[in-house]
């Protein structure tokens, strides 16, 4: 039992030791959910003393004085180059997902605090991205039930943030900020006196210079969420693979209807998982999603999925609006890729869209450059002639069973179909800012139906096609890791697959 004492006696030494002199392990009272932050924070003084890892302060202007992190989850090592980690015990990882009840800033434009009461301590990690400046929590294994309209506000040095899941078992904050910031502290409360655990994150505005140095690009690899396995033939098996794409997910609703609240990643990826059982039922198909529930994917991660499956056809699916001119455009849209958008609203659409990955929190830095050449320009361009033929044939068969939009067929420069040999589209069902679009699209019979036509439009494209086989033009393998991915991977001889 000596041993134990021995070793019991140094880890509260090491404790003591990361704690500053002076300051408390808990106290006091909680404010109310939804309570409306404080006064601004000067940098030796908070406004409420639960951001400062004790309890809030009363509701007056009242600065009380601050204190450093107790000894909690994930406090922030001050020689870390912008990221922060944290862990918890074996035990409370184990048990159910923490729930996040409430989140809010207070601040000022030098030193901005955001706080988020939680249901149970957590470890969190914690780091910044730079172009646009950006400050990422991820946390394991939360359930955000904060109202949609959370975080649409900002204060101080964030202007706005999001959260959701990024990964299975993963859940992630995004910070938009308006300047280059440090993070001075990050760290977790442990729930004490009926009062919730508390998530801290402290940024303080620094200069561009000093921000870059601590920017965690190489992060970015690690937090990427796994690839779906290929889609691996059984022997004798040609069936063609499809690769269907529900757009958004996780941290990234996508457009959201004001009126009811409707997230486009929620409606796309009904459609999405509907479309899949039709066309598994069919038996002429191998289906793979890039994703089943609500986690975010990257960009050019599904891409990959559709090139390392040896994809002959990748449906992207999503949904529209136009914030201030709701009921102005109707109807669904089929996009297709090139260098020049067809018109000024399928470059809007393309801007905001390839937007996904910097909402997610992912790091941009390391994006491939294009890749040039004359046997990946012919490959593409022969690939492109496939996925205008597929967008002609869908929009044939949607236009006899939903609505279309005006001009259906575009084309622009989305991240998401440079895929260099797998025919792709976009598919944009229609605009959650028109109200009877949204009916529409939220309806079990629409979308029956819309499904539907897509299942035989897609026999429709195949039955035109020659089997899968090696074309004349094929992709040099050293173009293969660097088209639409920033990461590894390996892709079989590439061709283009019609």
């Amino acid at each position: 039992m000596k041993w134990r004492k021995a070793i019991l006696a140094v880890m509260l030494a090491a404790v003591a030791a990361l704690a500053p002199a002076g300051m408390p392990a808990h106290a006091g009272a909680a404010s109310k959910p939804g309570a409306k932050a404080s006064a601004p924070i000067a940098a030796s003084q908070t406004t409420t003393a639960e951001a400062a890892g004790a309890a809030d302060a009363p509701a007056s202007d009242k600065a009380a004085p601050e204190a450093s992190a107790p000894a909690t989850t994930g406090a922030v090592d001050p020689t870390t180059t912008g990221t922060v980690t944290g862990a918890v015990p074996k035990a409370v990882v184990d048990s159910a997902p923490a729930i996040a009840t409430d989140a809010r800033l207070a601040g000022d434009g030098e030193r901005t605090r955001l706080v988020v009461d939680l249901s149970r301590a957590v470890p969190l990690g914690a780091f910044t991205l730079a172009d646009p400046y950006r400050v990422v929590v991820d946390v394991p294994d939360v359930v955000f039930t904060l109202p949609a309209s959370a975080g649409q506000e900002g204060r101080g040095l964030v202007t706005a943030y999001r959260f959701g899941l990024f990964a299975p078992g993963k859940a992630r904050i995004v910070m938009d900020v308006s300047a280059p910031v440090k993070i001075d502290k990050a760290f977790v409360l442990e729930p004490m006196d009926g009062q919730p655990a508390r998530l801290v994150v402290d940024l303080v505005k620094t200069d561009r210079k000093s921000f870059l140095k601590m920017v965690a690009a190489p992060v970015r690899r690690m937090q990427e969420p796994p690839m779906p396995a290929p889609a691996v033939a059984a022997a004798g098996d040609t069936r063609p693979v499809i690769v269907i794409d529900p757009g958004h997910g996780g941290i990234d609703p996508g457009t959201v209807s004001v009126s009811s609240g409707v997230a486009e990643k929620e409606l796309v990826l009904a459609v999405g998982l509907e479309l899949r059982d039709k066309l598994n039922a069919t038996g002429r198909y191998r289906v793979l999603m890039t994703r089943e529930d609500d986690t975010y994917v990257p960009l050019g991660q599904r891409v990959r999925v559709a090139r390392e499956s040896s994809a002959r056809l990748f449906i992207s699916l999503h949904a529209d609006s136009l914030p201030g001119h709701s009921g102005d455009a109707r109807g669904g849209t089929i996009y297709t890729l090139s260098d020049r958008a067809s018109d000024a609203e399928a470059q809007r659409l393309a801007d905001s869209e390839n937007k996904a990955d910097m909402i997610s929190g992912v790091d941009l830095s390391e994006e491939p450059n294009d890749v040039a050449g004359i046997l990946f320009d012919l490959a593409q361009r022969e690939t492109r002639n496939f996925s205008a033929q597929f967008a002609r044939t869908l929009a044939g068969y949607i236009e006899d069973t939903a609505r279309l939009h005006k001009s259906p067929l575009k084309s622009a420069g989305f991240k998401v179909l440079k895929a260099p040999d797998v025919p792709s589209v976009l598919f944009e069902l229609g605009y959650l800012s028109s109200a009877k679009d949204l009916e529409l699209m939220t309806s079990k019979d629409w979308q029956s139906k819309v499904t539907d036509a897509m299942v035989v439009a897609i026999n429709a494209y195949f039955a035109t096609q020659k089997p899968a086989q090696v074309l004349p033009v094929a992709m040099p393998a050293s173009l293969d890791a660097t088209v639409g991915d920033s990461g590894g991977g390996s892709r079989p001889e590439a061709a283009i697959r019609p």
